[in-house]
């Protein structure tokens, strides 16, 4: 089956997801010296928040291309290698009325070009160290599997 590569209204994606998990892909980027790229949300939900960039897998479309995908989207790189890492899950979304997401994570092995965050990010940055304001639970994840300290 093919992806449907039309994004729901917003109107859509509200009525489903208020109903029913959604599966997201999350992004792992890391440089040689073992600093992962976190990037700063720039829109809600989760606005102010550094965070792992990720996004909603569409119908039919097979994980690694929602990586590669979201990836060109959010930080204009051309995946082209990626292991799957483990996944989040989001009680903190569903607990303030959002939605529940599930997240399944990827890290980046190889890229080509150079990271430059889309408009939903005011800023990015690499970090060995948690920031003040991550996403809660991806901070848990990224120091369960000792990405940062």
């Amino acid at each position: 089956m093919e992806a449907n590569n039309q994004p729901l209204s917003k109107e859509e994606f509200d009525s489903i997801y208020s109903k029913v998990p959604r599966l997201t892909v999350e992004v792992i980027v890391r440089n040689p010296e073992g600093a992962i790229y976190l990037t700063k949300r720039a829109i809600e939900p989760c606005k102010g928040q550094w965070h792992l960039v990720g996004g909603t897998v569409r119908f039919g479309e097979p994980l690694v291309e929602a990586v590669k995908r979201i990836a060109e989207r959010e930080l204009s790189i051309k995946v082209t290698k990626v292991t799957q890492e483990g996944y989040i899950e989001y009680p903190s979304h569903y607990e303030n009325g959002l939605d529940s997401p599930v997240g399944i994570v990827f890290e980046v092995i190889e890229y080509q070009g150079s990271l430059s965050p889309n408009n939903e990010a005011s800023s990015g940055d690499w970090f060995t160290e948690l920031p003040e304001k991550m996403h809660a639970e991806q901070d848990k994840f990224l120091l369960d599997n000792k990405y940062l300290r």
